[in-house]
């Protein structure tokens, strides 16, 4: 076939491709595997003589036949000639050629029709040589220039569909790829939004279960709530009713207790009406006759009288069954004890009128009797001496003063205040700043601690008592930041002992006096110091007896020559510019040093090593207690002092004493109480009152409670 123009192959090639004639199989390498190209096809073309002169043209074929000749000597045109064919892309075959070598030329699948081009510029007219019939060397496949660029187009299109196909291929396999991803893709966006409508399925379902769960929860809180206000409002009316009931049993019980208190005052009053009608009834017996004369008749008054008792007897009756008077009973007693009392005046004016006669009489006889008398008793006063008030005291039973061993003891107390006072004058009034500065440290480690101390825990009672005894033992202390000893002045220590003797007083005297319960922690502190160091205990007797004499007890006498306000400071009172303290802050003073030494004598320091009482025990308050009960009572002090020593250590006298303790209750109850009474003004009653409710509940109890604020075992532990 022939080919129009060059740039027509391609479609000719495409053309014969898709015709149904064009369906040869192909294939490069038919050649080496020495199979026909057209094989099963057609018969092999043989070539014409002229094949010798088309050969010598194939040199003009420059892409595809590279002719080579050998010019070496001894060969000539004859011989034959070696042609190096390119057959195909990857062979190179070298064949000898010779005029009469018959070639067959493999037809290219172009319809099953051999090309003629390549004997288009054969020339027709040359001389072949015909085909030898004699056995050829093997034939050669040989293709022609346009054959070769053929099977070259016809191999570049089979590249161009392999590449276009695996073009097609990679574009299918991606599309198809793209394709799977993005089914995947949308799978997996189906299976997200799937489970997000599950979860959302879910997360409706699980809201509302928990909007039901609260619809529930709220009602049945609102169920709560109602049977809450139902509960509520029931127990309010049942309160209302508890206290209607409450206040309805109050007013009968007010009542029956105001019908019981009437009926008891009327029992008392029916009581007394019957005591003063049986004696109004005794007066109406007629005396014995003492003068020999006329007498009245009594008979109708005393037959009377006798009437009337029996009609409060009869209303007496009535109640002795448990049963109080009415106000009728009550009016018929006092009718009777009206008549009664008429009766009796009836008869004392009968009586009156007949003494009146007798008056007369005797009255001249009388007046010289009476002035007889009164000289004989003037006559007898004149000779015998008048008895002094001691004497009249002791024919009493009381003392006005102090015992003499009391007396000799409070005497030699004071003496050893006054010794102490002028061991230390020297530095007590030192004129040197160094002396005066050891004095002002001296007083300062004394004095503070005892202003420290207080009930708040056992630990810091502990490390002030330490404190005072290590002053007291002439080692070192630390007071303001500074270094102090008794040891650094001759008489350091007894103007320090000194000191804080007058200091425990002084917190007795203001401290106590204004809280109560204070007594017991200062108690505990100078019980403990008094018994280490003894003393510093006189001393705090001497500071005491010295503010406080009614503590020994002793009552002061004023002497002769003394001024009245020197007098009142000896009793106790403190006196100024301003004139005598009063009469409440001087009681108030007394009663808290009182109060102290009544916790003094039976406290001890609990860390104390010695065994056995105490140096100022109980004894010595039950001295005092005895001493004070066998002098004269003074209004207002001694009612007060009394009280105050009882109440704090009243349990303590108890547990050591017992019944001879109470035998001394009932003497001050009985025998003392009625003392003190004689002496004391309407205006001083509180204090008695006092003590007599003191000791009604003591005795009426059998028991007397432990004062407040006494120190207890836990508190050490503190």
């Amino acid at each position: 076939m022939k080919m129009p123009a060059e740039n027509l192959r391609w479609d000719t090639l495409e053309a014969l491709k898709n015709s149904p004639k064009g369906r040869i199989k192909y294939s490069p390498d038919w050649l080496e595997k020495g199979e026909d190209i057209l094989a099963g096809c057609k018969e092999v073309t043989s070539l014409s003589p002229l094949s010798g002169h088309i050969l010598k043209n194939l040199s003009r074929v420059s892409s595809f036949v590279s002719p080579t000749r050998d010019t070496s000597p001894g060969t000539t045109e004859n011989d034959p000639i070696y042609t190096s064919v390119s057959i195909s892309p990857y062979h190179t075959l070298t064949t000898p050629v010779s005029p009469s070598t018959s070639l067959t030329l493999v037809a290219t699948e172009n319809g099953g029709k051999v090309s003629e081009d390549i004997l288009e510029n054969s020339d027709s007219s040359g001389d072949l040589s015909p085909v030898l019939s004699c056995t050829p060397p093997p034939a050669i496949s040989l293709l022609s220039p346009r054959a070769t660029q053929m099977a070259g187009c016809i191999r570049i299109c089979e590249e161009n569909h392999r590449a276009k196909a695996k073009s097609e291929l990679s574009l299918r396999q991606e599309l198809q790829q793209r394709l799977v991803v993005s089914v995947a893709s949308r799978e997996s966006e189906q299976l997200k939004r799937f489970e997000e409508l599950m979860e959302l399925k879910q997360r409706q379902e699980y809201q509302s279960m928990r909007d039901m769960i609260e619809k529930e929860t709220q009602e049945m809180l609102g169920r709560q709530e109602k049977l809450k206000e139902e509960h509520r409002h029931r127990t309010k009316i049942l309160n209302l009713r508890l206290r209607e009931a409450e206040q309805q049993r109050l007013r009968e019980a007010e009542l029956e207790r105001q019908r019981q208190v009437e009926g008891r005052e009327r029992l008392r009053t029916l009581n007394a009406i019957q005591e003063e009608v049986l004696q109004l009834n005794q007066l109406l017996e007629p005396a014995p006759p003492t003068q020999p004369g006329p007498t009245l008749d009594h008979t109708s008054y005393i037959t009377r009288g006798n009437q009337l008792c029996s009609q409060v007897s009869e209303v007496i009756r009535t109640t002795a069954e448990g049963q109080f008077p009415s106000v009728e009973d009550m009016t018929v007693a006092e009718r009777a004890l009206q008549e009664m009392r008429s009766l009796l005046r009836a008869l004392q004016e009968q009586v009156t009128q007949a003494q009146e006669r007798k008056k007369k009489e005797q009255e001249e006889e009388d007046e010289r009797k009476k002035q007889a008398e009164l000289k004989v008793q003037q006559e007898k006063q004149k000779k015998s001496p008048a008895p002094s008030a001691k004497d009249q005291v002791q024919k009493q039973g009381l003392q006005a003063v102090a015992e003499d061993s009391t007396f000799k003891w409070y005497t030699e107390l004071q003496d050893l205040a006054c010794q102490y006072t002028h061991s230390f004058e020297d530095l007590n009034n030192a004129k040197d700043t160094q002396t005066k500065k050891l004095r002002m440290e001296l007083q300062k480690a004394a004095t503070i601690p005892v202003s420290q101390i207080s009930s708040i825990s056992g630990s810091q009672l502990k490390e002030i008592f330490d404190k005072i005894d290590k002053l007291l033992s002439g080692r070192q202390v630390v007071s303001g930041g500074k270094s102090v000893s008794t040891s650094h002045h001759p008489h350091g220590l007894e103007f320090v002992s000194y000191k804080l003797a007058e200091k425990f007083v002084k917190q007795g005297e203001e401290e106590v006096a204004s809280h109560h319960e204070a007594a017991f922690p200062i108690a505990v502190v100078a019980s403990g110091v008094w018994e280490l160091h003894p003393t510093v205990g006189n001393l705090i007797l001497a500071h005491l007896h010295k503010k406080c004499p009614y503590a020994v007890p002793h009552y002061p006498v004023m002497k002769q020559g003394t001024s009245i306000e020197e007098y009142q400071r000896i009793l106790g009172y403190r006196v100024n510019d301003s004139g005598v303290e009063g009469q409440d802050s001087f009681l108030k003073r007394m009663s808290g040093m009182i109060r102290l030494y009544a916790a003094i004598i039976q406290l001890r320091w609990p860390h104390s090593n010695k065994q056995g009482p105490g140096h100022h025990g109980l004894n010595h308050g039950w001295r005092w207690l005895a001493q004070m009960l066998n002098m004269e009572p003074i209004a207002d002090v001694t009612a007060t002092l009394l009280f105050d020593f009882l109440e704090v250590s009243g349990n303590a006298l108890l547990k050591q004493y017992q019944g001879q303790f109470w035998k001394l209750l009932m003497l001050i109850k009985e025998e003392y109480i009625s003392r003190i009474e004689a002496v004391t003004s309407t205006g001083q009653l509180g204090s008695l009152t006092r003590l007599k409710q003191f000791l009604q509940s003591a005795l009426r109890n059998k028991q007397i409670d432990p004062p407040k604020g006494q120190l207890t075992s836990a508190f050490w532990r503190s």
